[in-house]
């Protein structure tokens, strides 16, 4: 038996069921096809241009840094920019999005880009949000290739891209468009959900930022 097998032999001891009770399986699936609607909190039903502010503004509530472009074309010059003014070597950390690969990185002068996955030495990180959320602040990750987790938990400045147009009302309706991206019974290996940087309050209740990931979430809303 393996410990996959014994552990959900387990749970079926625990639930007093067998492995082949048919009716149980429908009943499961049944509910699967027609589960029923959360409740939607009202503060994030908003018209676009509005949602987009609230999203901001959570965000800023949890000690993200937030900075707003027009067009995808001016995200390289805005993360050096980040860097420069927190006197950080001019070079960050991404993976193969190809959003972020059409971006003109070469035009910046002595800037450094490495592609894949972090190995814990960046100082900064680049990933490209698949969706936000307005009603928190929080930016919605795909793991893959693309986007690797491990920027997202390795380096001290995790900056982040955000299209305005992908920030959702609530975190159900980000949820049901990553299901529908991927479409009916895939998803990603794992979708992290990052509010803010990383902190913890408990050593005396003091808060203290990157306890356990980016000390800072710096997020690029474009649009």
């Amino acid at each position: 038996m393996s410990p996959r097998d014994a552990i959900l032999a387990k749970v079926r001891a625990a639930l007093k069921t067998e492995a082949g009770d048919d009716a149980r399986r429908r009943k499961i699936m049944a509910r699967l096809r027609k589960a029923p609607a959360g409740v939607i909190p009202a503060r994030g039903q908003l018209p676009p241009a509005e949602r987009t502010e609230l999203f901001c503004q959570m965000a800023e509530k949890l000690f993200a840094s937030v900075h707003r472009l027009k067009r995808h074309d001016e995200v390289p010059k805005a993360v050096a920019a980040y860097l420069r003014a927190r006197n950080l070597p001019a070079a960050v950390r991404m993976g193969e999005d190809p959003r972020l690969e059409a971006m003109p990185w070469d035009g910046l002068r002595a800037f450094s880009v490495r592609r894949g996955a972090s190995d814990g030495d960046d100082d900064a990180g680049v990933s490209y949000a698949f969706a936000g959320i307005a009603e928190t602040g929080t930016v919605v990750m795909l793991s893959g290739a693309d986007n690797p987790s491990t920027i997202n938990f390795l380096p001290e400045h995790h900056i982040v891209v955000v299209d305005a147009a992908s920030i959702q009302g609530d975190l159900e309706s980000a949820i049901a468009g990553v299901r529908t991206h991927f479409g009916r019974g895939r998803m990603p290996r794992t979708v992290n959900l990052i509010s803010g940087p990383s902190r913890s309050g408990d050593i005396e209740q003091k808060l203290v930022l990157g306890a356990h990931g980016p000390r800072a979430l710096h997020l690029i809303v474009v649009g």
